[in-house]
């Protein structure tokens, strides 16, 4: 189910006013992991407000710098930021999504990602552990993440908060902790999901 290799930066959202993307699949390519129920209302309604209400913040802070609301323009501050992160996240995680038709589920046998997740965490093992701990350890919403640390030239399981995105790291997969997420397809308290990341 997840791409096991680094995210294909679509830069959609780099566009303003934001765009919603399309899904390079079906709704239905990724069952029975994720059902088709889940990803329509997961990209069609979740992602769908992030970018709507991004567009609208960004419109009314532009209005508000032209009127030197400075209030204003402080205040929507938070719309900006957890609005425009829901939308870069999302777009991130769908392009970490990809059925096994097209090589979603396979973790790679060799080349750099392998090797580096081997010098990191020591094999597959580690980095699902460690993945399974960023994500288990994060209170309330947000986002477990696999990083490349630039500064380090490592690998990292970091977590985020709310819809903050990954700053100061090349992010290769996220996985959305939202209930939104998984609510339909598996029960509180956190799913299953992250114990499949990566893929065997």
């Amino acid at each position: 189910m997840l791409r096991a290799t680094a995210v294909r930066m679509s830069h959609s959202f780099n566009q303003i006013p934001a765009v919603l993307p399309k899904l390079p699949f079906a709704y239905n390519a990724l069952e029975p992991a994720i059902s088709a129920t889940i990803m329509e209302l997961h990209h069609s309604k979740h992602h769908a407000t992030y970018v709507a209400n991004f567009n609208k913040a960004h419109e009314d802070i532009q209005a508000a710098s032209q009127a030197q609301d400075i209030k204003k323009q402080i205040a929507l501050q938070a719309a900006i930021k957890f609005n425009g992160g829901g939308h870069i996240n999302h777009t991130l995680f769908w392009e970490n999504l990809a059925p096994q038709s097209q090589g979603g589920g396979q973790f790679p046998s060799s080349g750099k990602l392998h090797d580096q997740v081997q010098q990191d965490f020591g094999g597959l093992d580690g980095l699902k552990k460690a993945v399974n701990a960023a994500a288990l350890g994060i209170q309330g919403s947000g986002w477990a993440w696999l990083g490349y640390n630039p500064t380090t030239k490592k690998l990292e399981a970091v977590s985020t908060a709310n819809q903050d995105p990954l700053l100061g790291y090349v992010p290769l997969v996220g996985i959305d902790m939202w209930e939104h997420a998984y609510y339909i397809d598996y029960a509180s308290p956190p799913p299953p999901r992250p114990s499949r990341f990566p893929p065997r």
